[in-house]
């Protein structure tokens, strides 16, 4: 249990840096500071959701499809959270590419990173 509660929170943390990131990089994408934890919240929600969905699917499709889940799972989560809250605003299908593929570097290399160092420390204890 307390390694899925970890598990979570670097979720969470990658998550927020992504959008961060790609809010900081791309003119065209905005972050509202006081709904931001609240974006953060739907972006992380929607990404638990939608990535199972889409990795099924990728199963059953092209094999291209299953590598390429998280990134699509990113972009419906990105999407959906712009129409959901008031904490994150994207202008332009090329700036939510961009965002798309920012925010789903940042928090793979960030997970990749955090899950690292936080869990060799959390197992070693």
């Amino acid at each position: 249990m307390k390694l899925r509660l970890v598990r979570i929170g670097l979720s969470l943390l990658g998550n927020a840096l992504g959008l961060l990131i790609a809010a900081t990089v791309l003119d065209d994408m905005e972050i509202e500071v006081a709904p931001f934890i609240f974006a953060v919240l739907i972006f992380s929600v929607l990404s638990f959701i939608v990535t199972p969905a889409i990795e099924k699917a990728g199963e059953k499709s092209v094999d291209g499809l299953q590598s390429l889940s998280a990134l699509i799972s990113t972009a419906i989560a990105l999407w959906l959270t712009d129409l959901l809250s008031d904490g994150l605003k994207i202008a332009g299908i090329g700036t939510f590419l961009i965002a798309t593929v920012l925010v789903w570097l940042s928090t793979v290399v960030i997970g990749v990173v955090l899950a690292r160092l936080v869990l060799r420390r959390f197992l070693t204890d």
